[in-house]
């Protein structure tokens, strides 16, 4: 195994504390950008992470979310977006983070060690099921003991790390190695490469809900608009789409229930939400396949 680049001394560390506060304002915002970069070339990983956690959504498994510390933050907050952005149904995803989501600022740092709860908590992983487990070391004994469960039931575990040659990325099914370089704070990963684990978790969930047919021209039409701004975006969403009038996106948007991808078919092809139900049922979701049915 590879010495741990998170764990390494940054180039500009010396001196630090002593130096004027703009300039290590400076060298932590540097650092912040050379680890998004690292995202780049574990595109190709990210791309079949993405269609993973697709098939799973399409078979009607599970996405299981895993982590500890910083890098269960990065996944939970990944995890709680995709019903509002995507509509992905709640019991489709689950979250299990080391000592369970902080209910305050206090977060020990011993529950990465505890790895007794998962074998109840992950008692009904299915085949069907994809397994996300972020390590920013590659090592916390949480996650890989989630690893091993997962591979025994048969799930397809994709494996995020920021130290190249790690157990959890070894034996992950799809393994996205993020290098960032050493933290301007030796150890800090809620730093760079908790930076890059949030920029791919989000890569991977965006190019997740291409594969499922919920984005369409870079707009969320699959949205799940459940307060003002919401409501008006999806009215915008089908206006902008279907090239029709506020009060007709409106009307349509009622007559769906507030399904946008309907919305848009009924108003661009005048049919009705049924029609339009159907439309989509033919072509799995995918609205520019719908769209293009009506022509």
């Amino acid at each position: 195994m590879s010495a741990k680049v998170t764990e390494k001394i940054h180039e500009n560390a010396e001196g630090l504390d002593a130096r004027p506060l703009v300039d290590v304002a400076e060298i932590l915002a540097k650092g912040q950008v050379e680890a998004a970069q690292a995202t780049l070339p574990a595109r190709m990983d990210i791309v079949a992470g993405g269609a993973a956690m697709a098939r799973t959504i399409q078979a009607g498994g599970t996405l299981h979310y895993i982590a500890a510390g910083s890098s269960g933050l990065m996944a939970a907050a990944d995890a709680m977006e995709l019903g509002g952005t995507f509509s992905i149904p709640a019991d489709q995803i689950r979250i299990h983070m080391a000592g369970g989501l902080p209910q305050s600022a206090e977060m020990p740092g011993d529950t990465e060690d505890a790895t007794d709860t998962l074998t109840d908590a992950l008692s009904d992983l299915a085949p069907v099921d994809t397994v996300i487990a972020v390590s920013a070391s590659g090592t916390t004994p949480y996650t890989l003991a989630a690893q091993r469960i997962a591979q025994n039931a048969g799930a397809t575990v994709i494996g995020i790390a920021n130290n190249a040659g790690s157990e959890l990325l070894a034996k992950a099914d799809i393994a996205i190695c993020l290098e960032t370089p050493p933290e301007v704070l030796s150890g800090s990963t809620r730093m760079g490469a908790g930076t890059a684990q949030k920029i791919a978790l989000n890569m991977m969930s965006t190019l997740m809900s291409v594969n499922l047919g919920h984005v369409h021209d870079g707009l969320m039409v699959n949205l799940r608009a459940d307060n003002i701004k919401l409501r008006d975006r999806a009215k915008t969403i089908v206006k902008t789409i279907a090239g029709c009038a506020d009060d007709t996106a409106v009307a349509a948007l009622k007559s769906t229930d507030g399904d946008v991808k309907s919305a848009v078919l009924c108003a661009a092809g005048e049919i009705s939400p049924d029609c339009a139900g159907r439309l989509l049922e033919e072509v799995g979701g995918n609205l520019r396949k719908a769209l293009n049915a009506l022509t």
